[in-house]
């Protein structure tokens, strides 16, 4: 009998012990919470609270309105497909939410699996180039004859160096487990 005892002891400290544990982690949201109000660690939550007399939107305080930056986009194509950017460029302030939309369609009589890749110039702008949205994130389908339209959404950081006034994005949009045309092909639809 002592051995079950013991045994009984056991379980019911383990069972303390579980217990416990539950607690502190339910008790710990509202604790993380509480602390980062009192120090301003989570702006999040501070913007979460409604003031009287304010609007529900808060400014982006983070926009440098003091300089814009020409954004132009490029696009290349390897392969009989079309893919171009709706727009050639944009004038955006650093900081400031962007989209534009890049357009697609698949002139082939077949199933096409497709990516794109970035890149930018100057080289320097590429760490300073945050895309929220983008079509290069994953692969894409497009049926025979298919049209799509994709978002590219970013944000440039104000901390770029000021002497950059002018930022490229180019994508290349290639087949992925297809036949690729031999470097130095014509492309159909490839934009400048």
């Amino acid at each position: 009998m002592g051995a079950r005892s013991e045994n009984r002891k056991m379980v019911g400290k383990l069972v303390v012990v579980v217990a416990g544990m539950f607690a502190f982690g339910y008790a710990l949201i509202p604790i993380y919470k509480h602390i980062c109000e009192v120090t301003g660690i989570n702006v999040l939550a501070i913007g979460e609270k409604e003031v009287p007399g304010t609007s529900r939107a808060a400014a982006n305080t983070q926009v440098d309105f003091s300089r814009t930056i020409t954004v132009e986009f490029d696009a290349n194509a390897r392969g009989p497909w079309e893919f171009k950017p709706a727009t050639r460029s944009v004038q955006v302030h650093p900081g400031e939410l962007a989209t534009v939309m890049y357009e697609f369609r698949n002139v082939q009589d077949r199933r096409m699996s497709a990516q794109a890749i970035p890149s930018y110039a100057p080289r320097q702008a590429a760490s300073h180039f945050n895309k929220l949205e983008c079509f290069c994130f994953q692969q894409y389908t497009l049926e025979p004859g298919e049209s799509k339209q994709w978002p590219v959404a970013f944000v440039i950081d104000p901390k770029l160096s000021k002497d950059v006034k002018t930022i490229t994005l180019s994508y290349t949009f290639f087949e992925v487990g297809g036949k690729m045309p031999a470097p130095g092909a014509v492309t159909v639809g490839a934009a400048s």
